[in-house]
């Protein structure tokens, strides 16, 4: 069962040895070699990567998609160029990890949902969104390998954090208006202030905002001075802070599930370290801690008894029915192109959705990010999704182990990226802003960081875990 697993998920797999004997890896990697001794631009290569990185995690949250679209059109080109003009050299291979091949592989499928897809020519255009999603990955991942960069990133992420929740706080105080009808206009909440910052949705906002909270908890501990680690814990503050204020149920449930996995880790990586009083009895004070404060604010602040119990009134909520009516025709459509979906992108569903939808409820998708997947890109698509998922989570917990037998405290920036992937697909479960430049942006850095921290296994190393006693 073990050995199955390891193939499963990619553990042991000899990249060396396939990217030495892949044919189309030879062929294109190293093609542009040649201009690499004479040009200065490429010799600077990941120094303009990461500059044009910073441009899009800099200003995503303030400017129109359509720019940050550009951004991320130039860092594919930038990734593509360096890529070809790579030095074909054994170092290079631990570039390439088990995630990058299950980004590969769904790619691949998108592409052939496209090409089946009964509205070609939407999906074709929202492919080449995809495209530019997909392909941040591996350049954030390159880029993320050096630890000096690494941390550039996650201090940017996190000032910038600070800036969008500066405001969102500013609009808690002295009011905003509602752009669109967040809340049920005979809830008691209806004129209930829901931040939104500079994104224009509470939604979005707390979807964004999510990584930021546990990257500047885990921050509180890896910053070294004490300057530092105050202004660490003042993001922490001021992020959690407005995203509680969304009042988006979604961030919420994903706050929860990133701060029980944030708990769990840190449980794990500080426990060998722990006295026995403390390894045992440290992780149930914690939890019952927060879940007293929990029932404190749901007691006492009726804004949150409101909107945490509005989760489990079913269709007695607007909100609710109305993502129920959306999910029922989004069944419908999953289960009238069942293999390969419609075609990836919000174009493809705005086409097929109509068709479907229940009278008085349009939607611009599917409200779920997992059902979003099975309609664009079909079973097989969720599938590859899956698999991609289960591949980012061992790969993480991998060199987790790896940082915590050498004490290395840059493991805890990989317990803050595993926390937050796990709470944004919590979010996302009810939830697209996940679709949005926004937030897919920060998914696919938090991916990266996971995947800058990789060290192939060796394969004896692999037999002697499946086979101690050989």
């Amino acid at each position: 069962m073990n050995l199955v697993w390891q193939r499963f998920t990619l553990s042991y797999l000899p990249l060396k040895e396939y990217l030495g004997t892949s044919y189309v890896h030879r062929s294109l990697v190293g093609l542009l070699r040649s201009w690499r001794q004479t040009s200065i631009f490429i010799q600077w290569g990941d120094i303009i990567a990461a500059a044009l990185l910073s441009l899009v995690y800099g200003l995503a949250p303030f400017v129109s998609n359509n720019l940050v679209g550009l951004l991320l059109a130039a860092c594919v080109g930038l990734w593509l160029l360096l890529t070809l003009s790579d030095e074909v050299v054994p170092g290079n291979s631990s570039t390439v990890t088990p995630i990058h091949l299950l980004v590969l592989l769904y790619w691949a499928v998108a592409i052939v949902a496209t090409a089946s897809s009964p509205v070609k020519k939407a999906a074709f255009f929202d492919l080449g969104t995809l495209t530019l999603y997909l392909l941040i990955f591996p350049l954030c991942a390159r880029v993320l390998r050096s630890p000096r960069l690494r941390a550039w990133f996650i201090t940017l992420y996190l000032h910038i954090s600070l800036i969008v929740s500066v405001y969102g706080l500013r609009q808690w105080f002295f009011g905003a208006p509602a752009l669109a009808t967040w809340v049920d206009p005979q809830s008691t909440l209806s004129k209930t202030t829901r931040v939104y910052s500079y994104l224009g949705n509470p939604n979005l906002l707390a979807g964004y905002l999510l990584p930021a909270v546990i990257l500047s908890f885990v921050a509180i501990f890896v910053w070294q001075s004490r300057l530092k680690k105050a202004l660490a814990v003042t993001i922490f503050v001021v992020n959690g802070s407005c995203l509680v204020l969304t009042y988006s149920r979604g961030g919420w449930i994903g706050l929860v599930v990133t701060v029980l996995a944030s708990l769990a880790l840190l449980y794990y990586w500080w426990s060998v370290q722990m006295p026995p009083f403390w390894r045992t009895w440290s992780l149930w004070i914690i939890l019952g801690t927060l879940t007293g404060l929990f029932l404190l604010a749901m007691v006492f602040v009726e804004p949150v008894r409101e909107r945490v119990l509005s989760i489990f009134a079913d269709r007695n909520d607007s909100s609710n029915n109305f993502r129920k009516n959306v999910w029922t025709a989004v069944y419908k459509m999953i289960g009238d192109y069942p293999l390969l979906g419609i075609g990836p992108g919000h174009n493809a569903f705005n086409r097929i959705y109509p068709f479907y939808q229940l009278p008085r409820y349009s939607a611009l998708s599917a409200y779920s990010i997992y059902l979003e997947v099975a309609v664009e890109t079909g079973l097989i698509g969720l599938a590859c999704f899956v698999w991609l998922l289960i591949v980012i989570f061992n790969t993480a917990f991998l060199e987790l182990r790896r940082l915590r037998e050498l004490r290395n405290v840059e493991g805890l920036w990989l317990i803050g990226a595993i926390a937050a992937i796990v709470g944004m697909l919590s979010h996302g479960s009810v939830d697209t802003v996940w679709f949005r430049p926004e937030v897919n942006t920060v998914w696919w850095l938090m991916v990266a960081l996971i995947a800058s921290y990789y060290t192939p296994l060796p394969q004896n190393q692999g037999l002697t875990l499946r086979n101690p006693t050989s």
